[in-house]
């Protein structure tokens, strides 16, 4: 087939933000229980709902929750653990009832606790003491938030397990119900660089009544504790300087491995591995990046991998001889598969999103390494443009939109992103970068971020987009970073100090470090003491790593996406930013959208969004969009 000859970015395309809205979810935390999923999916179709879902009797999708319940955590604003599964009841965080609810067959869900300012997640039945246990915060007018381990009665009764550490997550009971465990953390650490696997044990009433430290401090991460059927204790721990799993014991037992089998503990609920009837243990992990299902054998260590369609993994969970997991594909949307390990079949249970477009409409990330500041290598995925239709003239290279995600210890993989493929296949290519810091590549990677971040991502960020200029693959002249969140901040440092790229988007990104270092949530108050420095004693660093105090070395156009209602990034930052950019006369557009917090939930937002991107891009770089959209108006232009 001959393909059309047109410029790159004005190619049309089968990928509209409809595909992307209307009908596409994103799948969430997966609970099992007697051979039966429940999962959530946030749905923008409906004002960014989490819905609660299973199989119905016939087979199909049955919502448990309709409109307008949500079930969605609060706790450390990003949320996550919100609901739990125990025989036919269903108990979850309600954002709107601000309320703990159960959901009993056949019956609407009812308020079983709200207390004023605290929230809850992390949810672990104890059906034996009629129970729920989990994490709480509590927001306080003159102090920071206090967090604990509470028990929760079914009557909705509260009482306090643990307190005294800034932090709590993960707490899991032994089949037995004699033992509960538990990871805590402290000020300044965040849970990738130290926490605390705790085990108390419980007597009959479920009061504690004796701790020990099981493993973890300041410079070790631990993560998801689990106990298998014999009430064996294992966890993931980084002290090898990779995300490990161990087996609890005198001497510990440690499986082995230059891998990652843990997470950045962003969101609760968070899982990489579970164990079978017989105590073989199904994990994910991660070599060098890239991200497979394997199965290791307790008795021997060994590790085998599955030959698989799916690059990425979240929220395993097994029971029987099955797991389940949202599964990421490099050329279909994420699915929430229950897999059969016997068979090594999957059945697709549900998918994101429907995309009934060519093959040709795909664009399938190219893994790549480069060379980066000090000697070092750097990681990131290659989109190249990609239209079973169009190409772009032979004398022409294509813009590139450089990629910051957000964490930064956030990590990106070949899994496909409608929202890149919506690039492509107009015409651009995308650099999705794993800067330094980034996880999947062991504690030695993460950490090349600490003290130094603004200086080492940027360089990562710009030694990316030269590499594939010099490649051939990118326009020179035409380079864009693009990035959300701590990505956002990266964007906003590398178009300001540096001058490689010729246009840039932030989405709630950082602008003055001392804003945020002041004006944010309990999670992340304390976050900048690792990647800049204390505050105040290192006050100077934050003032010179901020884009906002040198606003005088911009020299290009800035598109800014901010949500309303932001509490981690305050739309002050990105307001401040704009008003720089228009006293410079340089090129700047500026959306808030009303009801959106850190992260844009909505499909009218999303859609807005990324047609203002691309507007804002064909304005700057004097294309024309093939479809019609809104214009944005951009102010100095």
């Amino acid at each position: 087939m001959t393909k059309t000859v047109a410029p790159y970015g004005s190619w049309p395309s089968q990928i509209t933000t409809d595909l992307l809205t209307k009908g596409a979810v994103s799948l969430g935390q997966i609970a099992v229980e007697d051979g039966k999923a429940v999962w959530t999916e946030m749905r923008p179709s409906e004002a960014g709902r989490s819905a609660l879902v299973t199989e119905g009797a016939d087979g199909g999708l049955k919502d448990l929750i309709s409109e307008p319940f949500n079930a969605r955590s609060w706790v450390h604003e990003y949320g996550g653990g919100a609901f739990a599964v125990g025989g036919d009841v269903v108990w979850f965080i309600d954002p709107k009832e601000k309320a703990l609810m159960r959901l009993k067959p056949g019956q609407s869900p009812e308020r079983v606790l709200a207390k004023a300012r605290t929230a809850f997640a992390d949810f672990l039945i104890d059906e034996k003491r009629q129970r729920l246990i989990a994490v709480s915060e509590t927001l306080n007018p003159d102090s920071e938030a206090t967090n604990q381990l509470v028990a929760i009665g079914f009557d909705g009764s509260l009482e306090v397990l643990a307190k005294g550490a800034d932090f709590y997550c993960a707490p899991k009971l032994s089949p037995d119900g004699g033992r509960l465990a538990w990871i805590q953390w402290h000020h300044p650490n965040m849970p990738w660089d130290g926490t605390e696997l705790v085990e108390a044990r419980l007597d009959e009433a479920g009061r504690i009544t004796g701790q020990r430290i099981v493993a973890g401090g300041a410079e070790e991460s631990v993560f998801q504790p689990e106990y298998n059927h014999a009430g064996q204790l294992h966890y993931v721990s980084d002290r090898s300087g990779f995300w490990n799993i161990y087996r609890d014991g005198e001497v510990p037992l440690h499986y082995a491995f230059e891998a990652e089998f843990g997470l950045p503990h962003w969101i609760f609920g968070m899982r990489t591995y579970g164990f079978l009837e017989d105590d073989t243990i199904v994990c994910t992990y991660s070599e060098k990046g890239e991200w497979r299902l394997g199965q290791l054998d307790p008795a021997t260590g060994s590790l085998s991998g599955m030959d698989i369609p799916w690059c990425g993994f979240d929220s395993l969970v097994c029971e029987g001889r099955k797991a389940w997991f949202v599964g990421a594909r490099a050329d279909r949307p994420d699915e929430l598969v229950e897999f059969d390990i016997d068979s090594g079949a999957g059945r697709i249970l549900r998918s994101a999103a429907e995309l009934d477009v060519p093959a040709g409409d795909i664009s399938i990330g190219q893994a790549v390494a480069f060379p980066t500041d000090g000697g070092d290598s750097a990681y990131a995925y290659y989109y190249p443009p990609s239209n079973s239709g169009f190409e772009g003239p032979a004398e022409e290279k294509p813009p590139l939109i450089v990629r910051s995600h957000g964490g930064p210890t956030g990590q990106s993989t070949r899994g496909l992103s409608l929202k890149y493929q919506y690039w492509t296949s107009r015409g651009f290519a995308v650099l999705d970068v794993n800067y330094s810091g980034s996880t999947g590549y062991g504690r030695a990677y993460r950490e090349r971020l600490n003290g130094n971040w603004g200086v080492a991502d940027v360089a990562d960020c710009v030694n990316g987009a030269r590499y594939c200029a010099d490649k051939g693959w990118a326009d020179p002249d035409r380079l864009i970073i693009a990035g959300g969140s701590a990505g956002g901040y990266t964007t906003l440092c590398a178009l300001t100090f540096q001058d490689v790229f010729k246009a840039g988007c932030s989405s709630y990104g950082i602008g003055d470090l001392t804003a945020l270092a002041n004006d944010t949530h309990k999670f992340e108050s304390r976050y900048l003491d690792n990647l800049i420095g204390r505050w105040p004693d290192d006050a100077s660093i934050y003032r010179s790593r901020s884009p906002l105090n040198a606003t005088e070395k911009l020299n290009c156009p800035i598109l800014f996406l901010q949500g309303e209602e932001d509490k981690v990034v305050p739309p002050n930052q990105a307001e401040k930013m704009v008003n720089a950019l228009k006293d410079k006369n340089l090129p700047v557009a500026y959306l808030l959208f009303e009801g959106e917090g850190h992260g844009f939930r909505r499909a009218d937002t999303i859609r807005r969004a990324l047609e203002a991107e691309l507007s804002f891009y064909a304005q700057i770089f004097d294309f024309q969009p093939a479809e019609k959209i809104d214009r944005l108006d951009i102010d100095n232009l």
